[in-house]
């Protein structure tokens, strides 16, 4: 397959698709429906790429670019990582490959990796022997407590629980956003143990003036600068007294890794992971929304109505995001399968929603004409991922995409394409697609 152009496939279908597909594919589509087009040469052109026939050609959308061609496996070890994709390493931030999570209880080992600073030193050496949470601010009676005093003076909880970071899925957007260009592996739900954090706010008698927490960390800001925090986010007092908001020293039965916030962190499930501070030394309650570092401007917001791809947005029209979308990913197989024809297909997965459960899982061979329904599990707790899985038989043998999507407890279901541009490239939650040729 030629092409006229030495740009990246995204890239060549960013401002006009119709333009694409006939400078990939070597046919001008129709301007109304690439179904001409694809019964012409240009189905023969994309047939003869993919290795096979493409059974329902007619319902691909316009501009689609196929899963075999546009999905990347490429991936970088690092120490107590092995297998996760390196994005950045000062911070240090890796996804894992959808398929490495396949695990009901993400290890830790597989688990991704978002930092905004420099761990700290004591993550590393775990030694808590001077370390202390401060809960102060909004409160009547400020408190200091050591690890044991937290680990005796309040009931302690565990729980599987789902960490997403607000950009996953950026790299599928079109204008790129600025930022990690995850994929689709910036997720993960481990087992957590701790306290609920209300247990401990409530100790220290929250005011009626209380409506955001905001929490301090020992990460070091990338300058080396002491006096600057990496990161530091909140939540409204509401979140912060949910039951399922945490604040934990384990992880999958082991004390928190240095990566992961040794020797606390806090758990907001449900929320962007950003808002779930590592290595954590304060909670401060506010009067206000916290303005803490990346709390403010872009960080972590969206704009309030929608917008064109590429759009400027002013900043008082940003707002910050708060649950997270319905989402899904297939564990197994992964993308670029040859499987006979002669055999079903199974498929499984995990699936979880930033505001409740997941009800409903499907699947789709025919680029989204019909649907199948799969069999999806309960959470082991509130906001755990669920399971999903279910077995398919092909009608025929060539070129096919599985399409997953999940519909959460409002019937809301993921959209098969970007839901809507913003200019950091967060809430990406179009469903996942696999290409499998069937022979």
């Amino acid at each position: 397959m030629d092409s006229p152009t030495t740009d990246g496939i995204c890239e060549l279908y960013e401002n006009d698709a119709q333009k694409a597909d006939e400078l990939v594919w070597g046919r001008k589509v129709d301007q109304n429906t690439r179904r001409g087009f694809l019964k012409g040469m240009g189905l023969a052109a994309m047939s003869s790429f993919l290795g096979a026939p493409i059974p329902f050609a007619d319902n691909m959308p316009g501009g689609l670019i196929p899963a075999a061609i546009a999905e990347s496996t490429d991936s970088i070890a690092i120490p107590g990582k092995e297998g996760l994709r390196v994005l950045n390493d000062r911070p240090i931030n890796a996804e894992t490959p959808v398929t490495l999570l396949d695990d009901d209880i993400t290890p830790n080992s597989l688990h991704f990796v978002r930092n905004n600073g420099i761990v700290s030193e004591r993550a590393n050496q775990q030694d808590i022997t001077d370390w202390t949470l401060t809960i102060d601010g909004e409160v009547e009676d400020p408190i200091v407590l050591r690890m044991p005093e937290l680990q005796t003076n309040f009931p302690i909880v565990e729980a599987q629980l789902v960490l997403e970071c607000g950009g996953n899925g950026r790299a599928g957007f079109n204008p790129p956003a600025k930022g990690n260009q995850w994929t689709l592996g910036a997720v993960g739900c481990a087992r957590y143990k701790g306290v609920h954090l209300k247990d401990v706010l409530k100790k220290a008698g929250l005011k009626e003036s209380a409506v955001y927490i905001g929490y301090y960390s020992e990460d070091l800001h990338l300058s080396g600068d002491p006096k600057k925090d990496a990161i530091s986010r909140g939540v409204p007092i509401e979140k912060a007294l949910d039951p399922n908001t945490l604040l934990v020293w384990e992880m999958n039965g082991v004390p928190l890794p240095p990566l992961h916030g040794f020797p606390l962190r806090l758990i907001c499930p449900g929320f962007p992971a950003s808002a779930s501070g590592k290595w954590l030394k304060r909670i401060t309650v506010r009067d206000q929304v916290h303005d803490g570092t990346k709390m403010t401007g872009y960080s972590y917001r969206v704009p309030e109505y929608p917008v064109a791809p590429g759009q400027q947005v002013p900043e008082e029209d940003m707002v910050i995001i708060e649950e997270m979308p319905v989402k899904s990913i297939i564990t197994s197989p992964g993308t670029g399968l040859e499987h006979p024809l002669s055999e079903e297909l199974d498929l499984r997965g995990h699936a979880w929603c930033g505001s409740g459960p997941v009800r409903e899982m499907h699947v789709s061979i025919d680029f989204g004409v019909t649907w199948q329904k799969c069999r999806l599990t309960r959470p082991a707790n509130p906001w755990a991922w669920q399971h999903w899985k279910t077995s398919i038989q092909f009608p025929k043998a060539g070129y096919y995409e599985v399409w997953a999507r999940a519909t959460d407890h409002d019937k809301r279901h993921q959209p098969m394409v970007l839901p809507g541009w913003n200019p950091r490239g967060y809430l990406n939650n179009a469903m996942q697609r696999i290409a499998v040729t069937v022979v």
